[in-house]
């Protein structure tokens, strides 16, 4: 039997028998990036909706530094994140390095700029004479934004989970802020890297079919929401 085949063999083994360190890992997974993805949610929905609503000098460029922020590198801003956490660090004297909540941070920084950015595209694609009915109705300012954002909470759901696949999918962060520690920061990413480069084949090919899973249920459900 290839190693392949064989690797295959036990990571289906090791999903049926719920291996628990498999699920260890799995479940602090979850816990870092839907954290980082509430964090990153609850900053870059209302922030992405004030730079949609108010008019100022600048906002054109300020949108397109946002979007430029999307493709950069996640080892890229593991590193910034690692810089203030480290012990000369401005926030070293927290002792988040090497932490859940310091990964946590480092991934809500991650994939800030996409809520950000998408929320300001799903707002703009509200179209213009809904904002118009409602402020000939006599709605108030609060009142017209509460219908428009009610108007693309679609495509505001969509971006979130969007913001989540990318926490959950990236490695760079978590393995610079994380440290990959076992029992502790090790996640499936990190894990997949560490334990291919070991020769433990089963347990990185068992991860990858569980993120995989994951990565089409998302899509599954950024279909439904796209239907609606």
């Amino acid at each position: 039997m290839s190693p392949v085949i064989d690797g295959i063999y036990q990571a289906i083994n090791l999903i049926i028998t719920l291996d628990p360190e498999m699920v260890e890992i799995t479940l602090r997974t979850l816990y870092i990036s839907l954290s980082s993805t509430l964090v990153a949610t609850l900053i870059g929905v209302p922030l992405g909706g004030l730079i949609h609503f108010k008019a100022f000098k600048g906002k054109r460029g300020l949108i397109n530094m946002i979007q430029t922020l999307y493709s950069v590198p996640t080892v890229l801003v593991g590193l910034f994140v690692f810089l203030l956490l480290s012990r000369s660090g401005i926030f070293g004297g927290f002792n988040l390095l090497f932490t859940p909540t310091g990964m946590i941070i480092g991934q809500s920084i991650l994939i800030l700029p996409l809520l950000v950015g998408f929320t300001i595209n799903s707002l703009s694609g509200v179209q213009k004479n809904i904002e118009d009915l409602a402020l000939s109705l006599g709605a108030s300012d609060f009142q017209t934004i509460y219908t428009i954002m009610k108007e693309a909470r679609y495509a505001l759901i969509g971006a979130i989970i969007l913001g989540f696949g990318r926490a959950i999918s990236e490695v760079g962060v978590a393995l610079l802020i994380g440290g990959n520690i076992r029992g502790f920061t090790r996640v499936i990413t990190t894990t997949i890297s560490l334990e291919t480069s070991k020769g433990n084949i089963a347990l990185s090919i068992a991860l990858g079919i569980i993120l995989l899973v994951i990565a089409l249920i998302i899509n599954l459900i950024l279909n439904y929401i796209q239907e609606k």
